[in-house]
């Protein structure tokens, strides 16, 4: 699986690299600024991109517009944004294309390595992975008659972990029920969120979507 890493912190982009290519990842390129970015994200054949948002020159959000761009021109193509801050707006626009494969995870709160490469490979896959932060900081303009009013706090906790990438094996434990039960609720989502009859990964990635309203 091929990696582009974007980050400008020599050490945190050397470990990266290490810690991937460590868990049979290649990485085609690990670049520090974002005109590199932009190229790599362009020019090189990858299956997906770790990237922070505030990158050379101006030490702004210049790593998630090259992001937003690129998957203009490569739709679907998979990101894991690995930042320290939620940028909302463009967090919103990253993920409003609806094509999922798409991450944002937030660096002082990733502390198992094994999850953090269980995502940038969920991410690659097709999958949308965030952190409960993040979910949070989209979901504070939610409107009361939106479809996801029609859930109840049981599919909310089951949405809101699949929002942060977990399989229904791992929300059956986060929420001490059987499988079947999050199986059960999960149909009630995509039900009441009407989404259309599909393979059940790309009704996630949807149902996701309309939870953070995007």
């Amino acid at each position: 699986m091929r990696v582009v890493i974007a980050e400008d912190l020599a050490l945190l982009r050397d470990g990266l690299t290490r810690l991937l290519e460590a868990n049979g990842f290649t990485v085609v390129a690990a670049v520090d600024n974002a005109p590199e970015l932009r190229r790599a994200l362009r020019e090189l054949e990858l299956d997906v991109a770790v990237v922070d948002v505030r990158l050379p020159p101006s030490f702004t959000d210049e790593g998630l517009r090259c992001t937003i761009e690129a998957r203009a021109e490569r739709p679907g193509l998979p990101v894991l944004v690995l930042s320290q801050y939620v940028e909302q707006l463009y967090a919103r626009e990253l993920l409003s294309d609806g094509a999922g494969a798409v991450g944002y995870l937030l660096k002082d709160r990733v502390t198992d390595v094994a999850q953090f490469v269980d995502a940038v490979r969920r991410v690659a896959d097709g999958g949308t992975v965030l952190d409960p932060e993040v979910v949070s900081t989209l979901l504070a303009r939610r409107q009361a008659d939106e479809p996801v009013a029609r859930l109840s706090p049981r599919e909310r906790e089951v949405l809101a972990l699949m929002a942060e990438g977990r399989s229904n094996a791992a929300i059956a434990g986060r929420l001490f029920v059987t499988e079947k039960a999050v199986s059960k609720h999960s149909n009630s989502i995509f039900t009441k969120l009407d989404l259309p009859v599909h393979d059940d990964d790309n009704r996630r990635v949807l149902a996701v979507l309309a939870y953070l309203g995007v």
